[in-house]
């Protein structure tokens, strides 16, 4: 079973790639590259991982163990894979149509529970400024609602004005990830990403929870 598992996740990289094939004479730019080279990489890492492992023939012979931590290995990597060939999807539809002109949004938030009260948080930015405005600057902020030991909470990001981290300079589109850290215990009720020049709100989004 874990063999096929295995061939399967091969079989999904092999999806994304084609998938990056078809759009990459579309979107490029320096992140759709950042997306093609961890396409390329996992695919590298999943070869390896199915030679380590062996075929019908021999996979006997290998440890429960390591057995395991192959598999746990190839979900985290269908997990990714995912995830790319989502924003993949959305790369090719962020694509402007000759002189249209959209503004910025936020086409994509989602946060991941990774244990001990920390989240990770993955949003994808599309802008179609035109030529007038090529690129757009502002900055983001970050709202959390939680529970914690009965009582409501809110985490905003950042927590200092003017934190580099979350400035945002952006002409087609961008992803940016990062972290926060909440109570043990604590459950999340509703978390927002807002994209603001100065004090204007221009796009606003709920994260997938």
């Amino acid at each position: 079973m874990w063999v096929a598992a295995l061939l399967a996740a091969v079989f999904i990289l092999v999806l994304v790639s084609l998938s990056v094939e078809l759009v990459r004479s579309r979107a490029g730019g320096d992140e759709f590259e950042h997306l093609r080279q961890t396409v390329v990489q996992q695919q590298e890492e999943l070869s390896l991982l199915r030679s380590t492992s062996g075929t019908g023939q021999n996979a006997v012979s290998i440890e429960r163990a390591a057995q395991q931590k192959l598999l746990l290995r190839v979900a985290e990597l269908e997990q990714e894979n995912s995830q790319l060939k989502e924003d993949l999807l959305l790369f090719e539809r962020l694509v402007p149509a000759a002189g249209e002109e959209g503004g910025v949004r936020v086409e994509s938030f989602r946060l991941q529970h990774e244990g001990d009260g920390r989240f990770r948080y993955r949003i994808l930015f599309a802008y179609q400024g035109g030529r007038q405005l090529p690129e757009f600057k502002g900055r983001l902020q970050l709202t959390v609602a939680f529970t914690h030991a009965g009582k409501a909470q809110q985490l905003v990001l950042p927590e200092k004005p003017g934190d580099a981290d979350y400035q945002l300079e952006l002409r087609n589109f961008r992803r940016r990830e990062g972290g926060f850290k909440l109570p043990d215990g604590a459950v999340i009720a509703a978390a927002d990403v807002r994209v603001l020049q100065g004090d204007t709100l221009k796009a606003k989004k709920s994260a997938q929870l």
